[in-house]
C-alpha cells in the first residue's frame, strides 16, 4: 500500500514538471485568484451603491409605524379600567426643492463613475503585473542557466590548468586565476538559484498556488519602435484615455459637485409631505355596569390624514453652514490640485516609457550583435590558447564575455516586452489582446 501511494505521487510531480503553463494561464488564474484584483473588484461593487443612494434623496419615501399598548387604571389599587389600544400611521415624503440632495446625487454619481474607471486600471494593471512576474521567473531561469554554464565551463578550465601545471606547462598563477574565476562563479550561481526561488514564490502568490513549468520566449519576438511614433501622439492617448487620470477628473467633480452641496445648504427646502394615522381603543368601563365582573368594550376608532407642502430654512446656525461651505470649496481646490498632479505623472510617464522602449530597441539589437562577436571572440581565443598565444585568463574571460552577452540579451528582450506593455498601460490603450500576442512567442 506504500509503495503503491509513493508511486502515485511520484507520477503526479513527474506530470505537474512535464506540464507547462503559459502566460494566458496564469493571467485567467489571476483574475480569480489574485487578492489585489479581487479586491478592487469589491470596492467597485460597493463605489456602485452611492449613485443609487444619492438618486435616493431625491425620489419619495414611504415610512409606516404601528403600535399596540395594553392599558389598565387603578384609582385607590381598585382596577377601574383596562384596555387595548392600537394605533398606526403612514408618511409619504416627495422632494420638491432641495439643491442639496441634487448635488449631493451628481457627487455619487461623478464618485461611481470614478469607482469604474479605478477597476478598469486595474484590470489593465493585471495584465503588465502579470507579465512582470511571468517574466521575471523566466529572467531567472535564464540568469541561472547562463551562471550553471559559466560554472561549468570555469571549472572545465580550472581542471585543465591544473593538469597543465602538473606536467610543467603552466605556472601556480594559471591555476590560481583560474580557481578564484570559478570560485566567483559558483557565488553568482548560488545568488541566482535564490532569486530565481524569490521569483517563483512571487508567482505563485499571484494565483495562490505552486507553479512547476512556464512557457520559454521562442526567437520570433519582433522588436520594433513604438506606434504610433511620436511622443506627443502617446501623450494624447494618455490625456484621454489613461483611466488613472479619468478617475482623478471624476473625483475633481465630485467634489465641485459636493462645494456646491454645501453651499446650498442655506437655501430654502421644500417638501411635499402627506400623512395619514388611525388609532382603535377597546376600553372596557367598570363604572354603573356590571355583567359577572367583566366590563363591556367599548371600541373607538379614530384617524386622521394631512397633505402640506413643508417649508425650511436655516436663518443662523452659529457660522456652521459658512464654515462648511469654505471647506467643501477648500476640499475641490485639493482635488483640483491633485488632478493636476495626476496629468502631470502621466504625461511623464507616457515620455519617460516611450523613450525607455525606443532604447531597449536599440538595446537588443546591440546585444545580439555583442552575442555574436563574444562568440568569434571565445572561438578565437580558444584556438590561440591551444598554440600558447593566449592565456588562461584570456580563456576565462572570453568565456565569461559571451555568457555575459547571452544573458543581457535575454534580459534585453524581457526588458522590451515589459516596457512596451507599461507604454500602453501608461497610454491607456493595453487589452488582454496584448497578453494573447505575448504568449504566441511562447514555446
Amino acid at each position: 500500500m506504500k509503495q503503491s501511494t509513493k508511486l502515485t505521487f511520484a507520477i503526479l510531480s513527474l506530470t505537474f514538471s512535464l506540464y507547462s503553463e503559459n502566460l494566458l494561464d496564469i493571467y485567467n488564474e489571476a483574475l480569480e485568484n489574485d487578492p489585489t484584483f479581487k479586491a478592487a473588484e469589491f470596492s467597485y461593487l460597493a463605489d456602485k451603491e452611492l449613485v443609487v443612494q444619492g438618486r435616493a434623496a431625491l425620489l419619495p419615501s414611504l415610512t409606516i409605524s404601528g403600535s399596540t399598548n395594553w392599558n389598565e387604571y387603578y384609582q385607590d389599587k381598585q382596577l377601574q379600567q383596562e384596555y387595548n389600544s392600537f394605533s398606526s400611521s403612514a408618511r409619504l415624503t416627495q422632494p420638491l426643492f432641495r439643491l442639496d440632495s441634487w448635488f449631493q446625487y451628481k457627487q455619487s454619481k461623478s464618485l461611481t463613475n470614478a469607482a469604474e474607471a479605478d477597476f478598469a486600471y486595474e484590470q489593465q494593471n493585471l495584465l503588465v503585473r502579470t507579465a512582470e512576474l511571468y517574466f521575471g521567473v523566466l529572467r531567472a531561469i535564464d540568469n541561472l542557466n547562463a551562471a550553471i554554464s559559466e560554472e561549468k565551463a570555469i571549472k572545465k578550465q580550472l581542471d585543465q590548468a591544473q593538469q597543465r601545471y602538473e606536467v610543467g606547462l603552466s605556472a601556480i598563477t594559471g591555476v590560481q586565476e583560474a580557481q578564484l574565476a570559478y570560485d566567483l562563479s559558483k557565488a553568482s550561481r548560488i545568488n541566482s538559484e535564490g532569486k530565481l526561488f524569490s521569483a517563483r514564490e512571487a508567482l505563485n502568490a499571484l494565483i495562490g498556488r505552486e507553479i512547476f513549468s512556464l512557457d520559454e520566449l521562442g526567437e520570433g519576438l519582433l522588436i520594433e519602435n513604438p506606434s504610433p511614433t511620436s511622443k506627443e501622439e502617446w501623450v494624447n492617448l494618455a490625456l484621454n484615455n489613461n483611466y488613472q487620470l479619468k478617475a482623478a477628473y471624476l473625483r475633481k467633480d465630485a467634489a465641485k459637485n459636493n462645494a456646491r452641496n454645501a453651499a446650498s445648504n442655506h437655501l430654502p427646502k421644500i417638501d411635499i409631505v402627506g400623512s395619514k394615522s388611525e388609532s382603535e381603543t377597546n376600553q372596557f368601563n367598570y363604572e354603573g355596569i356590571d355583567f359577572n365582573g367583566q366590563g363591556i368594550p367599548v371600541p373607538e376608532v379614530t384617524g386622521r390624514r394631512n397633505f402640506a407642502i413643508q417649508f425650511s430654512m436655516p436663518i443662523f446656525q452659529s457660522g456652521a453652514v459658512n464654515s462648511r461651505r469654505k471647506q467643501a470649496y477648500a476640499q475641490y481646490e485639493r482635488s483640483n490640485e491633485n488632478t493636476l498632479f495626476a496629468q502631470r505623472r502621466v504625461i511623464q510617464e507616457v515620455r519617460s516609457g516611450y523613450s525607455n522602449v525606443v532604447t531597449l530597441v536599440a538595446n537588443v539589437t546591440a546585444q545580439r550583435q555583442a552575442v555574436i562577436s563574444a562568440t568569434s571572440a571565445l572561438e578565437a581565443t580558444q584556438v590561440g590558447y591551444k598554440v600558447g598565444t593566449r592565456n588562461v585568463v584570456d580563456l576565462l574571460q572570453a568565456e565569461k564575455n559571451l555568457y555575459s552577452a547571452e544573458k543581457n540579451l535575454a534580459n534585453a528582450k524581457y526588458d522590451y516586452i515589459l516596457a512596451d506593455l507599461r507604454l500602453n498601460l501608461a497610454a491607456g490603450t493595453i487589452t488582454p489582446g496584448d497578453l494573447v500576442q505575448i504568449n504566441n512567442l511562447l514555446k
